[in-house]
């Protein structure tokens, strides 16, 4: 029984479906690999670097002073506003001066009295010696005379301590700033009474000046020894010769933009903490730093030094070692293990397992393996993402 035309035709036509699709798959097997993917890589750069320490630290004026009443009287006026700069020699407070006035007018009185008393004294001296002379008076009388002359000048020197006391104590209503820097806010306002005496004397407010300023920080004891190992080497500054440069940034800063030097090493290691106080002065033109800010300090840890550096973004980690992937002539990918140390500029330095020729992927590290065959795009490191 013969098959229909139209079941022959169909049936011819799955049999050359079936055998397209047979050769489509036999031709895919024999491509291999999937495609290469592509890689930006980068040579290591060669730089001169200098490693250093990063510290926490806190900022602190140069000088500080409690500005106190030195003597007792009602304060009369105020002539700062609170928390402004004020320049040393500006008046800050005053005391109502009219008792010390008086008592200084007195006193200038009472100096010019005794003035008048010795001079009549001299005259009288003066006289009494032609006197003695011509044995018109008594030796007795002449030594009177004369003592008269010497307490006269007694209370001439007495009267002018009196005197000066006094215009220290006119001087003292007007309270001065001792100091350029910044003010706080006044403690105490006009129409009270103030205490001038040293052993409570009134705390009428406190200045901090700003320009320079400090910033402290504790540096633990195996630093200490590795910065003076390298000052006896001659790769870095003595610690107390206050020309070792160190840098510094606040909590909202990068990098670190302010520099300085280091010009203060305590004389002793804190038994309980192993650490060493160390201070660092800096310019502060703008006012950026305030006294008590936190900061952020380094100091160099090494000398200076060939180093090679790539981005820390191409540096890989598994299981504890630090690893990179290389793309070597075949364009094929190659772990390596490396040693790193510190950033530096952004970059980080490489120690060991690198090669200064070495291409490094420095984009699209995640999406090749070992062995894999990849596209590589060569760019400079600093245009490298």
């Amino acid at each position: 029984m013969e098959m229909p035309q139209q079941y022959l035709t169909a049936a011819l036509a799955a049999a050359l479906l079936l055998l397209a699709g047979g050769c489509e798959k036999s031709g895919g097997s024999e491509q291999g690999q999937p495609p290469a993917v592509a890689v930006t890589v980068s040579q290591p750069a060669s730089r001169e670097v200098t490693e250093w320490d990063e510290y926490q630290g806190r900022l602190d004026a140069v000088e500080t002073v409690e500005v106190r009443a030195r003597v007792t009287g009602y304060l009369q006026s105020v002539n700062f506003k609170d928390g402004a700069e004020v320049n040393k020699g500006d008046l800050l407070f005053l005391i109502d001066p009219r008792p010390y006035q008086a008592e200084l007018d007195r006193a200038e009185a009472e100096l010019s009295a005794a003035e008048t008393r010795f001079e009549l004294a001299s005259n009288d001296l003066v006289r009494g010696e032609r006197l003695l002379s011509a044995r018109a008076i008594s030796a007795e009388e002449a030594d009177a005379r004369r003592n008269a002359e010497r307490t006269s000048a007694s209370a001439i020197a007495s009267s002018r301590a009196e005197v000066e006391m006094a215009r220290l104590n006119m001087e003292y209503t007007r309270v001065t700033a001792p100091i350029s820097g910044r003010i706080g806010r006044k403690m105490i306002t006009e129409g009270n009474l103030v205490n001038g005496d040293q052993s409570g004397a009134t705390l009428l407010a406190t200045i901090v000046s700003l320009d320079p300023i400090y910033c402290y920080f504790d540096a633990d004891e195996r630093s200490i020894l590795r910065y003076q190992k390298l000052a006896r080497e001659g790769k870095g500054d003595d610690l107390r010769a206050g020309t070792m440069p160190c840098e510094l940034a606040l909590a909202n800063e990068t990098g670190f933009p302010h520099r300085g030097t280091l010009d203060f090493l305590d004389n002793r290691v804190d038994w309980g903490t192993g650490t060493m106080r160390a201070r660092g002065i800096f310019s502060n033109v703008d006012r950026s730093l305030q006294p008590g800010f936190f900061a952020r300090v380094r100091v160099p840890a090494s000398g200076k030094y060939l180093a090679m550096l790539i981005p820390d973004l191409a540096v890989g980690a598994d299981q504890g070692q630090k690893f990179v992937y290389t793309v070597n002539d075949q364009n094929v990918v190659e772990y390596k293990v490396v040693d790193l140390g510190p950033m530096v500029d952004g970059l980080r330095v490489v120690r060991k397992g690198l090669a200064s020729n070495d291409w490094v992927i420095v984009n699209g590290l995640l999406s090749v393996r070992p062995g894999a065959k990849v596209l590589p795009s060569r760019a400079p490191l600093a245009a490298a993402p």
